[in-house]
């Protein structure tokens, strides 16, 4: 039977990061940690009478008040510091259901009494509940204090050993200073009894620490079986956000047109959509987790680009379809949003929809998994078959930000001066220096004749050479 009760179409779309359902009251232990993890995460409901299958079973005509004062005994001798869960019930099809409601709170870190704040501290991540880490725990205690861990001081770092001119020629380029009062008004330096420390915000930007990477990866066909090319960037931020966008650009399709006497070229993706999905997951990032790093993934189907760390300070999947911005980095939002790289807060994903369906995209989809956050791009089939050459060198299209920084800065490799068929030629003779050419124009999905013309493209630009004849191999240029 159906129901247009709220609580039952919840029900329906499963457990979740903010909903929890078991057929009976669960043990003590297991009730705190779940309104523990809920709490320090977005909140949530626990919704008893609902077994594994999504069924309403019911209370079993269980005593209501009984079970509220349970409830109320387990959450005041085993959650600390004090939870105050909504406990109330809900009447759907005829069969009683029991809620606990637990809003975010605003003590973190909430934790398990018996084992302490280090052993029995829990967050939510998708559906389940898992023990946070001394990291998280921390970032917790941030969120308490309403500071953002780019806003925090390294002492470990002087001042006067970092070289700031990437910074400077960032500022410069949009005409401003970066003077010694813009420094510790952006956060980027605070000071203490007179000495100036830069903070954490300040080496992110600068690409000081060992996990501030850009990975990306061009895969055959819609799996991450087989690589085409990788390229892993280092540097500061916005060396690194260039460098991806030409990645990227070099490996979608591009469409050629003549319109009158201008030629026109159209990517299968709008580009600046890509440039605001890249600023969201630099910006958006959990910087305090030094083991990860954003990773951008394109196969035949689609472009990913995976942001560690998951929605942050409670928001919510349903949250961000609202418009509703929680700024994780403020350091690195104030400085993005002083150089131009963002518009307005909270409009980001609305504009990155807009632009994909105006050119008759599929709406890009972005969601939480677990503790990293996810944007889909999905591809252009028609686009395939348009295709003049796909792929751009540095002289293609502006840069991320807008107008800044002209074109992409930086050395660029040789290889990026390839067509993207050029580079898929090249990658597949470094995983098989004598593979067929058969089966080199099967892997790309073109004609032996097609294949031959860019193997002669390579051969004189001197990428390549043919050892041996027929049944030889190639040597590529190292």
């Amino acid at each position: 039977m159906k129901s247009k009760h709220p609580l039952f179409a919840e029900i329906l779309q499963g457990e979740s990061k903010t909903l929890e359902f078991k057929a009976t009251l669960p043990k003590g232990d297991q009730l705190a940690k779940t309104l523990i993890a809920f709490a320090n995460t977005s909140g949530g409901k626990l919704v008893v009478g609902v077994d594994d299958n999504r069924q309403l079973v019911g209370l079993h005509n269980a005593d209501i008040f009984d079970l509220q004062d349970k409830i109320a005994s387990i959450v005041h001798e085993l959650c600390s510091p004090n939870l105050l869960p909504e406990i109330y019930i809900e009447n759907i099809n005829n069969t009683e259901l029991l809620v606990i409601e637990v809003s975010r709170g605003a003590l973190l870190p909430y934790y398990l009494k018996p084992k302490g704040r280090e052993q029995g501290t829990f967050i939510r991540l998708g559906a389940t509940n898992r023990q946070a880490s001394v990291d998280y725990i921390q970032e917790l205690e941030r969120q308490r204090l309403n500071i953002s861990f780019d806003e925090q001081i390294n002492y470990n770092r002087p001042l006067a050993t970092l070289d700031l001119a990437p910074l400077h020629a960032r500022f410069n380029q949009v005409g401003k200073v970066l003077n010694d009062d813009k420094l510790l008004n952006l956060r980027l330096v605070q000071r203490e009894q007179g000495q100036d420390f830069p903070t954490h915000g300040l080496l992110i930007l600068l690409g000081q620490y060992e996990h501030v990477e850009t990975k990306c990866s061009r895969f055959k066909g819609n799996t991450m079986v087989v690589f085409l090319d990788k390229k892993e960037y280092r540097g500061d931020l916005f060396y690194q956000l260039e460098q991806t966008e030409l990645f990227i650009k070099n490996h979608l399709h591009l469409k050629a047109e003549i319109l009158g006497l201008q030629r026109t070229e159209t990517y299968e993706i709008p580009i600046p959509a890509i440039r605001e999905a890249l600023v969201n997951a630099v910006l958006h990032r959990d910087y305090s987790n030094f083991g990860r790093d954003i990773k951008v993934g394109i196969y035949d189907d689609m472009l990913n680009i995976v942001s560690p760390g998951g929605l942050p300070n409670g928001l919510t999947q349903a949250d961000l379809q609202q418009g509703r911005s929680e700024i994780r980095n403020r350091v690195l939002a104030r400085v993005f949003k002083e150089l131009g790289y963002i518009e307005q807060w909270g409009s980001g994903i609305g504009r990155i929809k807009v632009m994909c369906r105006e050119v008759g995209n599929a709406e890009p989809k972005i969601q939480e998994r677990g503790d990293f956050v996810d944007w889909e791009f999905y591809r252009l089939e028609r686009f395939a078959n348009a295709i003049s050459e796909p792929g751009l060198n540095a002289e293609k299209g502006g840069s991320i930000g807008g107008s800044i920084g002209g074109s992409i800065g930086g050395s660029i490799p040789d290889e990026a001066d390839l067509t993207e068929r050029q580079q898929q030629v090249l990658a597949l003779i470094k995983a098989d220096s004598q593979m067929p050419y058969r089966k080199m124009a099967e892997c790309m999905r073109i004609n032996e004749s097609a294949l031959k013309k860019h193997l002669n493209k390579l051969k004189e630009a001197g990428y390549i050479r043919r050892i041996g004849g027929t049944r030889g191999y190639w040597e590529v240029r190292q």
